[in-house]
């Protein structure tokens, strides 16, 4: 199962290198086929540049210009038309997520699951260095999510997770434009049905530049994609998704990931 690895990158130049060099030594010691595919959002501090010149040595890492208005969700939608791999997996470009996860998601997708979550505030899972008043709100919006949808998942707002082909496929057409895609995609999963597979993982705060999410700019579209998707739920009659197939740790430890 060959995996791609879409990275948004706005303004990383800082960062993207060596998120890129720890995902590739990763990949590749756990022998998976895979591709890096990096997001270029409108950067002006040449991210572009750093990325094309790592490709150079790394023939399975290409840099792709966003050509629309900048935007994470955007940023994303188009490396979903363009990936190639047979599964998929949405990376953040500052470093925050383990490249050691890529692998457990891996793992978990051809173990059968259609997707793969991670969790960084379950037993197992690690958030290093987030701010209190992110968590604050985090912790907020999660548990709202769960409240609407019955999924018990508490993560949903994290954008690190995998999905194979086909449900990429029958998710679209994707419409967020910014953040709110990381609730989009994954609810949309649940709601129609796939099956997946909630792990701990860990994340390290960024050590280069700024957040790019403004929690306060992205209520409104946060609301929206959440009444579309809780509209969708009701419209569709699921109560609950009707093939919600959460990892036992039985599951996971046959997985090789616990």
């Amino acid at each position: 199962m060959k995996l791609s690895v879409v990275i948004p990158a706005h303004n990383e130049a800082e960062s993207i290198a060596e998120t890129i060099e720890a995902t590739v030594a990763e990949l590749e010691r756990a022998s998976i086929d895979y591709e890096i595919v990096v997001i270029d959002d409108s950067s002006s501090d040449g991210t572009g540049d750093v990325v094309r010149g790592i490709a150079t040595c790394h023939p399975r890492v290409r840099c792709v210009r966003s050509r629309g208005r900048p935007g994470f969700g955007r940023a994303v939608r188009a490396g979903l038309d363009v990936y190639s791999g047979d599964a998929v997996a949405v990376m953040m470009a500052d470093f925050s997520d383990s490249p050691a996860d890529l692998v457990r998601y891996h793992r978990l997708l051809e173990r059968g699951f259609d997707c793969a979550f991670g969790t960084r505030f379950g037993r197992g899972g690690r958030a290093s260095g987030y701010p209190l008043s992110k968590w604050i709100l985090n912790r907020i919006l999660n548990a709202a999510i769960r409240t609407l949808f019955r999924h018990g998942y508490n993560d949903t707002t994290n954008a690190f997770k995998a999905y194979r082909r086909g449900v990429i496929d029958q998710l679209q057409p994707l419409v967020a434009d910014h953040f709110n895609l990381t609730v989009e995609l994954p609810l949309k999963a649940v709601i129609r049905g796939y099956s997946y597979a909630v792990v701990p993982i860990s994340w390290t705060n960024r050590r280069h530049g700024a957040s790019k999410l403004n929690i306060w700019k992205m209520a409104g579209p946060y609301a929206f994609s959440l009444l579309h998707l809780w509209l969708e739920q009701r419209r569709s009659g699921l109560g609950r998704p009707s093939r919600r197939l959460a990892a036992t740790r039985e599951d996971l430890g046959r997985a090789g990931v616990l």
